[in-house]
């Protein structure tokens, strides 16, 4: 397997194992005010499945403006909705970007970006789906230490894990 691709699938199964062990705490705990990068754990997953939607839509070609749209109506959907629900769009979203993933000719082929604060900029899949993964790693961190604040632990999410998880399905 491509390294980047690899790497990618390291942070769809990391945030895999995220919801899965919120599903193991009491429910307010998702929902819980904390002084954080974010309010809550919630917001902090929320954040990182619009960021996942935003670099999709940006890898497919979406314009800047189409995408801000759909991330409003993310936005205006979102208002009420459960861990529940934040994951199945979330898995859905994972799903999308594999299917996009396996119908890339060369994940090192480069797009052009226009963005109206940035200007224009070419690069490569590989260099945005690292992006996403690197984003990711970051807020699980956030989770982590949200978790450790209200007085629960979190769950182990470091790439070395995933590499064990590997190499035991390949045993």
């Amino acid at each position: 397997m491509n390294q980047t691709i690899q790497f990618f699938d390291y942070h769809l199964w990391a945030n895999t194992l995220v919801f899965n062990h919120l599903k193991e705490l009491p429910s307010e705990v998702t929902y819980k005010d904390v002084q954080s990068v974010f309010p809550s754990l919630y917001d902090t997953l929320s954040h990182m499945y619009r960021t996942d939607f935003v670099w999709l839509k940006t890898m497919k070609g979406e314009s800047f403006d189409k995408t801000l749209e759909a991330v409003q109506q993310l936005n205006n959907e979102n208002l009420g909705r459960s861990t529940e629900v934040l994951e199945k769009d979330y898995l859905q979203v994972s799903e999308e970007y594999k299917t996009f993933i396996q119908q890339l000719d060369d994940v090192n082929d480069r797009i052009t970006i226009n963005h109206p604060s940035y200007g224009s900029w070419s690069v490569s899949y590989a260099e945005l789906l690292q992006h996403v993964a690197n984003h990711g790693t970051y807020h699980r961190g956030n989770i982590t230490a949200i978790l450790r604040q209200l007085g629960y632990k979190g769950t182990p999410t470091d790439y070395v894990y995933y590499l064990f998880e590997l190499k035991s399905r390949q045993s």
